[in-house]
């Protein structure tokens, strides 16, 4: 009997429990306006998001490339003779000018040859003399004027000779530029060939970058590009087309495009891998930040928010990307307003309370970039 009253009070309190949640959730729908769903659905609370009114902006289409520095003109220096370094005139790091001695080579046989050489030539230079006079008063043949004058030109070539012999001796710049780090030190025996340094001139340098080949008819020389390097992340170069190779690599159907840069300072440096730019015509488009496109599969969406601050769900397709904005090429319209944060706890229908996007400048970033002032157009585009 005792356990069937204990069961029978707990019955008891738990029908009591029940009906007070039931009042409760209808206290709180009355208190809600007799809405249900939490914020964010349909009848909720209006979310708090930013906005952003579409306009058209100039942008210019870009084609961007992995480029490499390199150096006006650059050269190994090697020596041409085997011979030991008597001395060496330049420091790792040095700029020279054109013509510098960099390293003298021993050459005492050479200069001793030089020496006999001479003296044979003020020998054939003194018989020659001697045998002109004859020559002239008819003691002697012209035949034998002509040998002595043979002599005398052998003389001349072997003294021109030992004298290039030892300008080989005597390492100089071919052009003004900087010396890498040197390899060699006085006293060490080089061969023809032997790595003495390197010697670039970087006053200016070229950027190689390689360009599909369906690209190419929008390359011309003269045109203007930025490149950037992970050594200077905030520092962008400018500089222009040079040339345009004529032939197209056809494992990689792409030409090699070179670009000229003033260099200040010498912070790019041969070898160096850069992020090159090459600017388009500017066009107008309408350009959105990217944190607005919300991606669902392959579909990319953004928020629109319509009369009564309500959004709806609109399909877009992208163009470009770049800078943190994207151009949409179809889906939106001049004047639309677009929600920018918060996307991501809208719903389709949902009511927001927007706020203007802070992060919009009156040019997009890469319209900036491009120098060219957003012009007053009238409102276009596609849904």
């Amino acid at each position: 009997m005792l356990r069937i009253l204990t069961n029978c009070a707990l019955a008891l309190t738990l029908t009591v429990a029940m009906a007070s949640c039931s009042d409760a959730d209808k206290d709180a729908a009355a208190n809600n306006g007799g809405k249900a769903g939490g914020p964010g659905a349909g009848g909720g609370r209006p979310q708090t998001v930013t906005a952003l009114t579409v306009q058209p902006q100039s942008w210019a289409d870009g084609l961007s490339a992995l480029g490499t520095v390199q150096a006006l003109e650059s050269v190994t220096i090697a020596a041409k003779v085997s011979e030991t370094v008597s001395r060496v005139h330049f420091a790792s790091g040095q700029f020279v000018g054109r013509g510098t001695p960099l390293v003298t080579l021993t050459g005492q046989q050479q200069d001793a040859s030089l020496a006999q050489a001479q003296a044979q030539l003020r020998e054939a230079q003194s018989l020659y003399n001697r045998y002109a006079a004859l020559a002239k008063d008819r003691y002697i043949s012209a035949a034998q004027l002509d040998t002595q004058r043979a002599a005398l030109e052998t003389a001349q070539a072997q003294v021109a000779t030992i004298r290039a012999n030892l300008s080989d001796r005597v390492i100089r710049a071919p052009f003004a530029g900087v010396l890498g780090i040197r390899r060699i030190s006085p006293g060490a025996l080089i061969t023809p060939g032997t790595e003495i340094a390197t010697l670039d001139s970087i006053g200016s340098v070229y950027v190689d970058f390689p360009v599909p080949e369906l690209k190419l008819p929008a390359v011309r020389q003269g045109q203007a590009v930025t490149a950037t390097s992970q050594a200077y992340p905030d520092r962008p170069f400018e500089g222009t087309v040079r040339n345009v190779d004529i032939r197209v690599d056809p494992a990689s159907r792409a030409a090699t495009v070179r670009a000229a840069f003033a260099n200040p300072g010498y912070a790019l440096r041969p070898g160096m891998l850069m992020t090159v730019r090459l600017a388009q015509h500017p066009r107008q488009a309408l350009v959105v930040p990217e944190i607005a496109i919300v991606q669902n599969g392959a579909d990319s969406s953004v928020f629109r928010i319509g009369n009564g601050d309500k959004v709806s769900s609109v399909v877009v397709q992208l163009g470009e990307r770049r800078d943190g904005w994207v151009e949409i090429r179809s889906g939106l319209l001049a004047g639309d307003r677009i929600v920018v944060d918060g996307s991501g706890k809208v719903t389709d229908g949902g009511e927001v309370k927007a706020s203007p996007y802070r992060g919009a400048p009156g040019v997009a970033p890469a319209a900036a970039a491009s120098g060219v002032a957003p012009a007053a157009v009238s409102a276009q585009g596609t849904r």
